[in-house]
């Protein structure tokens, strides 16, 4: 897939019959604090615009995506049979077609697949929905073995940028000592959260060891991504996962 508008294809060892896209700000029709892409129909755009803009990305899919309703929580759903956009931070999928999708604009989206290329998955995982087990409920809805399992992490806020407090690194370590190897702590007495980190230490105890990804910055790079902590107002991207016939 050649995606447009330096949309990101990731580049990791999935069977050849599972597709994954990452869509950036840019191609869309929205504009001011939202330009160019915004796909999030909740954060006071206009809904003309995102869903233009949701017009021109279905042209890279084989269904509309199975958007969810996503509140940094750790619920993980079947997007194969979905009707409505449930509340829910994660979703699978076994039937080919079904475009499993999160929105981003800071939070990492982590993509899945079993090395079968049998089933697929994404995550939203902020550090509310990561410290409280979003990725592993995922991994056990795929219903995989974690050694049979390929994860991607997507674009995010990066540990240069993502500032935090107390609460937060504590919420981590109440579930492992090791994840303070994901905290540096600042001349302000706050924390820098490493979410590439953390991230890999929770895909770590499922037993999911093959990861990959990028570690860019939504944070720190205006001009290709959107970001809720640089701006506030502004849109959301998506990440999306699904499976197409081998012969295609």
């Amino acid at each position: 897939m050649n995606a447009p508008h330096n949309w990101i294809v990731p580049d990791w060892p999935a069977p050849a019959r599972v597709r994954s896209l990452i869509t950036t700000r840019n191609g869309g029709v929205s504009s001011g604090p939202y330009a160019s892409f915004n796909l999030g129909l909740h954060c006071g755009d206009g809904e003309s615009n995102v869903l233009a803009n949701r017009m021109q990305l279905r042209q890279w899919l084989p269904q509309e995506p199975r958007w969810l309703r996503q509140v940094h929580g750790t619920r993980t759903v079947s997007a194969d049979d979905l009707a409505l956009p449930p509340e829910a931070d994660a979703s699978t999928a076994r039937k080919l077609g079904t475009v499993c999708a999160v929105m981003v604009a800071d939070c990492m989206p982590i993509l899945m697949c079993d090395m079968a290329g049998s089933v697929v998955g994404v995550a939203h995982a902020g550090w509310r929905g990561l410290s409280s087990g979003v990725v592993e409920n995922a991994v056990r809805d795929m219903g995989a073995l974690g050694d049979q399992i390929l994860a991607y992490l997507g674009p995010a806020i990066g540990p240069r940028a993502f500032e935090v407090g107390d609460d937060v690194r504590a919420a981590f370590l109440a579930h492992d000592r090791e994840a303070a190897h994901g905290f540096t702590l600042t001349s302000k007495n706050k924390w820098l959260a490493d979410l590439h980190v953390l991230a890999r230490q929770r895909l770590a105890h499922c037993g999911v060891h093959r990861v990959y990804g990028t570690t860019m910055c939504t944070y720190n790079d205006p001009a290709r991504f959107y970001s809720y902590r640089r701006d506030g107002t502004t849109g959301r991207m998506a990440a999306l996962i699904w499976m197409e016939s081998d012969t295609r």
